[in-house]
């Protein structure tokens, strides 16, 4: 299976009526990867794999973002899915996954922002699991957990990172917010998909390395 972010990613480039310019976006950058050319992934991407599937419920202009790790997720789960987050009008499709009998949806979230009917602490092995990560700031990730009300009856799967995030591309608000693949791991953790979380972990670990070399206002933090 493809990556679907970067699917999405294509697909809003193409029906954009204005280009999605920030800061790095002079660097020339390889398509595939977003990475600056000279430091190109593509040969370093893992084989795709898991026996889970995963959905990125995406922020918008998330998915523009070359420091964005939602696609590293896609790029080792074989069955990724992406969407643009919509308050009031989700995607048919996204709907008819939620309500596919033969997935257990998780909504991937720190159990304090759940009430206690919701939390749920391990994940069930008698049908697929289908992880729902919400992509995109802090800010935005709290406004579609709680503004998404189709979300709202499934049940919510925090991670409790006992460590610092690795993640040097963003600024955190505190030293306890994991990146989106960060979670990713510790979820595939959670799960038993031990060579799934390996190879996620591994390539976010390159991935940082690669970016970090080729920002121009590199700043080495941590």
């Amino acid at each position: 299976m493809s990556n679907s972010v970067m699917t999405l990613r294509k697909t809003e480039l193409a029906s954009s009526t204005k280009p999605f310019v920030t800061r790095g976006s002079r660097v020339k950058r390889c398509e595939l990867c977003l990475l600056p050319q000279q430091h190109c992934l593509c040969a370093d991407k893992p084989m795709q794999g898991g026996r889970c599937a995963v959905i990125m419920l995406m922020a918008k202009g998330e998915y523009y973002k070359p420091s964005n790790t939602g696609r590293l997720i896609a790029d080792v789960i074989a069955e990724n899915y992406a969407f643009k987050w919509h308050r009031t009008m989700p995607q048919p499709e996204l709907i008819a996954l939620l309500d596919d009998p033969t997935y257990k949806p998780y909504v991937i979230f720190p159990h304090q922002y759940a009430t206690p009917a919701r939390r749920v602490s391990g994940v069930e092995d008698t049908k697929t699991p289908l992880f729902i990560f919400l992509d995109g700031t802090w800010r935005e990730a709290k406004r579609m957990f709680t503004k998404s009300a189709y979300l709202q009856g499934l049940p919510v799967l925090g991670v409790q990172p006992d460590f610092h995030s690795n993640y040097r591309l963003r600024e955190a608000a505190h030293d306890y917010q994991l990146s989106t693949a960060e979670v990713a791991i510790e979820v595939l953790k959670m799960a038993e998909e031990n060579a799934a979380a390996t190879a996620l972990e591994n390539y976010f670990t390159l991935f940082t390395e690669r970016y970090l070399k080729g920002r121009p206002d590199r700043k080495d933090r941590g």
